[in-house]
């Protein structure tokens, strides 16, 4: 077998003997929300704008045992949803997942990235989470997606980081010597690393960072092998990270935690190095902000295939015109205190919540605003926060 097929088949084998992510299986929809998996959600995060069609064609690529497939199907309930795994394993259980939560508008098969190619048609969102980076070729596997995005199509990517992984590397190694020849054999991989975790002393960097970040999951071997005796897989930093952006040809939208890429949360208290910064291209910035805070385990991210037009909504008879509704992936409203579509609490004033409360999905701007004391900025706080989507007339 060729390099490529080798590391498929080991793959495989790690995800047929420990099916990946291991979630109980639900005989109704899951609970809660990833927004980033809500088409609505995710294109006016990536668009500024509620997009035209809901009736889309979305592909989860690396499905594993259908976790964020079931959730691509319920909260997209006007979508045909499309699952690729190389484990026959993991399939069969989202096969059964799916089947018992009422996920009807699903279909899998058993594909690797590389042959994705042999799907018909194009995919409007593509949802490719914690899998690249388990590829022998990354750079190939994020190409063969590109090319199945739809024009105006989003991607929705997933890949591990360097600095904030390095103690499980760590482990990783040291699992891999100790096993000697028997690497490749899972399951004794797992024992080798139990027996590791109980051995060490609790002062150990290594134990206590997997007790501050991963032990409340770890406890399960599905995640415990997933974690520290995977095959294949490859940790990236800002700079790395960029090339395989590139090498996609898509454009890069944003990250999906804007939040932790903004500088002023480490550099506010110097303002005159904040100001240094502004020489500085958008990378530099994610590479210094990363250098500053290593914890970066993973970068979540959208791309997108042009033409992607996106709304500033910075005319005010545009955004008096527009109509306004609810972002469909929030917790706990109406109240003027609920979680926002990032599991955040959001305090609203009385004016902001008298807006939000008459965004019916009819009225516009304007005609909501003749009854309620809320000044534009007021509307633009609300869009900018995430919490209502748009529709431009």
């Amino acid at each position: 077998m060729s390099d490529s097929q080798t590391v498929s088949a080991a793959v495989a084998k790690l995800y047929n003997t420990y099916p990946f992510p291991p979630e109980a299986l639900l005989d109704e929809p899951p609970p809660g929300y990833n927004w980033r998996w809500n088409w609505l959600a995710a294109h006016n995060f990536c668009i500024g704008q509620k997009p035209q069609r809901q009736d889309i064609r979305i592909l989860d690529a690396g499905c594993g045992t259908g976790v964020s497939t079931e959730y691509l199907v319920h909260l997209n309930p006007q979508a045909s949803v499309v699952g690729i795994d190389l484990s026959t394993g993991a399939l069969a259980v989202a096969k059964e997942r799916c089947q018992r939560s009422g996920a009807t508008r699903v279909e899998f098969h058993h594909l690797s990235l590389f042959d994705v190619e042999q799907l018909p048609g194009e995919f409007d969102l593509i949802n490719c989470v914690g899998v690249l980076h388990h590829t022998s070729d990354p750079i190939g596997g994020i190409q063969a997606l590109a090319k199945k995005l739809a024009p105006g199509g989003l991607m929705h990517i997933f890949v591990y980081g360097e600095l904030g992984r390095w103690e499980i590397q760590l482990m990783q190694k040291a699992i891999a010597l100790l096993q000697g020849d028997k690497k490749g054999d899972y399951r004794d991989g797992v024992q080798v690393g139990r027996q590791i975790f109980a051995s060490l002393p609790e002062n150990n960097r290594i134990v206590k960072y997997d007790k501050q970040r991963w032990s409340l999951e770890n406890h399960k071997d599905e995640n415990f092998a997933d974690m520290y005796v995977h095959p294949q897989e490859i940790d990236y930093n800002i700079e790395t990270l960029f090339e395989l952006i590139d090498a996609s040809g898509l454009e890069f939208i944003g990250f999906s935690n804007p939040s932790f890429w903004d500088l002023e949360r480490l550099l506010g208290k110097a303002p005159e190095l904040v100001e240094r910064a502004k020489d500085l291209s958008d990378r530099q910035v994610y590479r210094l902000i990363e250098l500053l805070d290593p914890e970066v385990t993973h970068y979540e991210f959208f791309l997108g295939r042009p033409p992607l037009i996106k709304s500033d909504w910075s005319d005010d008879n545009a955004l008096l015109a527009a109509i306004p509704e609810l972002n469909p992936c929030l917790e706990g409203f109406p109240s003027q205190c609920f979680f926002n579509y990032d599991y955040q609490i959001v305090n609203l004033s009385v004016p902001e919540f008298e807006f939000m409360q008459k965004c019916d999905a009819n009225s516009t701007v304007a005609e909501i605003l003749a009854g309620v004391q809320l000044g534009l900025d007021g509307v633009r706080t609300l869009l900018q926060q995430q919490l209502i989507l748009l529709t431009p007339v």
